[in-house]
């Protein structure tokens, strides 16, 4: 039963110690351990797979996805980083600019500016194409000029009194506090805006998260009891919520609340008495993923749009299998 009890851990758990990490790689394929059928089975896969909304905001989605390969979830996250299509500023025209920001820096600042428009609802423009399509180029125009407001005090020094339009934030895609450039009387900027549609592999730009990221389940295991000084103790190594202090017959006793919430700092590797009294693991196939939407699609959407692309991915590669096998 130990040595059962030691390969199931090897399998199924990623080991932190005090000086290295133990079971890093994936390790069950078929006929690497005598009496376990870890032969592919879309039945079993099936059964096993699944996926659970933790925290849905408005631009943040926290989800768990269970019973899948470490490559496929890092597929997953790249497509999402990468591959999911937005529309962003390409081409600025930059017909009269006055202001402090030189043309170059405000053409950059311009083309990083989120764009609240479905990118499901465009094509791609094909290349060489200059001038652009309704079907495939979005158009914005920027003009503004900053100047002195009459009304204003005499011994006023703030800006949002003594000028009209100084803060060019007419320009409101997605968000209304993002600051383009800062003008004063007299100076005006005029620029032409061409959007197309493109995707995080060719430039950030089109990236459509802010972040998106995964990490493995937390498993921590109490090996005996910790009591008293020492329960509180363990309870201030770990992240908040991860440890509770229970009051049982007069003696304060450690249990492990939530262990999802931890970080793994493994501050508690430092203290003699308690280091050998803790298992820190993760959950190998078990991950939690982190996607946070620059506001162009809801992450939700974004999250479908992934897997779409996923799927197509694999239904590409299935056809390349049977054209070879055509051939």
């Amino acid at each position: 039963m130990a040595a059962r009890r030691a390969t199931d851990e090897m399998r199924d758990r990623v080991v932190l110690g005090e000086f290295g990490v133990r079971n890093v790689h994936t390790t069950d394929f078929p006929g690497n351990y005598p009496g376990y059928d870890d032969a592919w089975d879309q039945r079993r896969f099936e059964e096993a797979f699944r996926v659970d909304v933790i925290r849905e905001e408005e631009d943040t989605l926290e989800f768990d996805m269970v019973g899948i390969d470490a490559a496929i979830a890092n597929a997953f996250r790249r497509i999402l980083l990468a591959e999911v299509p937005t529309m962003a500023v390409e081409k600025v025209f930059v017909y009269n600019n006055t202001s402090i920001v030189q043309d170059e820096i405000l053409a950059h600042r311009l083309g990083l500016i989120p764009i609240r428009a479905d990118p499901r609802l465009f094509e791609y423009r094909n290349q060489g194409d200059q001038e652009g399509t309704e079907i495939d180029t979005l158009q914005f125009q920027l003009k503004i000029k900053c100047k002195r407001n009459p009304q204003a005090a005499k011994e006023s020094s703030d800006p949002d009194e003594l000028y009209f339009n100084h803060k060019d934030a007419d320009f409101r895609p997605v968000h209304d506090d993002i600051l383009i450039a800062l003008l004063r009387p007299g100076q005006e900027i005029d620029v032409l805006m061409h959007c197309v549609k493109g995707i995080g592999k060719d430039h950030a730009k089109f990236s459509p998260v802010a972040t998106a990221s995964y990490r493995l389940l937390p498993d921590i295991t109490l090996l005996q009891p910790i009591e008293d000084e020492a329960a509180e103790t363990l309870q201030k190594c770990f992240s908040p919520g991860v440890i509770e202090v229970q009051n049982i017959n007069g003696k304060k006793v450690a249990r492990v609340a939530n262990a999802r919430l931890d970080t793994f700092s493994r501050e508690v590797f430092r203290h003699e008495g308690l280091k050998n009294l803790v298992r820190l693991a993760r959950v190998r196939n078990h991950y939690i993923f982190s996607v946070e939407s620059t506001g162009i699609l809801p992450p939700d959407v974004l999250v479908s749009e992934a897997i779409k692309i996923l799927m197509g991915k694999c239904q590409r590669f299935l056809n390349e299998l049977d054209s070879v096998a055509m051939e």
